[in-house]
C-alpha cells in the first residue's frame, strides 16, 4: 500500500477534530518538559486532559481553549489553560492569571455578566505569567 502524507488545513477542520489537534500539539509540547499527557473521556474537574510528570510527582489539570480565557467555573480548581496562538503554544495556571491581572478585566461587562472573558491576542503586559513551550 502507497501511503502518500499531507499536511492538514486546520481551519478545514470541524470543531471535535480541532480540539483533537491541540490536544495532540500541546500533548507533543509537554512531553519534552517530561510530562505524559492522558486526554479524558469526560471533563474532569474542568480539566480536558491531565498531563503527569516522569517525576511522579507534578500533576497539571489542563483545560484547552483557543485563545486566553478567563472563568469563573476554573477558579479553585489548580487548572492550567493551554492554547496555541500563532504557531506557539501557551499555558497558564488559570488562579495566576486571575489574581495578577483582575483589575483588567473584572470591571467588564463579559466577566460579570457571563463569567469569564478572553483576549483575540495574548496582549504582551500578560507574558510573565504565562509560559510558552
Amino acid at each position: 500500500m502507497n501511503i502518500e502524507f499531507s499536511k492538514i488545513k486546520y481551519q478545514d477542520l470541524n470543531a471535535r477534530q480541532k480540539e483533537n489537534y491541540n490536544f495532540h500539539k500541546v500533548a507533543a509540547a509537554l512531553a519534552d518538559y517530561g510530562y505524559n499527557s492522558l486526554r479524558l473521556t469526560d471533563d474532569f474537574e474542568g480539566a480536558d486532559f491531565i498531563a503527569i510528570h516522569i517525576d511522579g510527582v507534578s500533576l497539571l489539570k489542563v483545560q484547552l481553549k483557543g485563545r486566553l480565557t478567563i472563568d469563573k467555573k476554573y477558579i479553585g480548581k489548580e487548572i492550567y489553560i493551554a492554547f496555541i496562538e500563532n504557531g506557539h503554544i501557551k499555558i497558564y495556571a488559570h488562579d495566576i492569571l486571575i489574581s495578577t491581572l483582575a483589575p483588567n478585566f473584572i470591571q467588564s461587562i463579559s466577566w460579570q455578566e457571563k463569567g469569564n472573558y478572553h483576549w483575540g491576542k495574548t496582549p504582551a503586559r500578560y507574558n510573565s505569567v504565562i509560559w510558552k513551550l
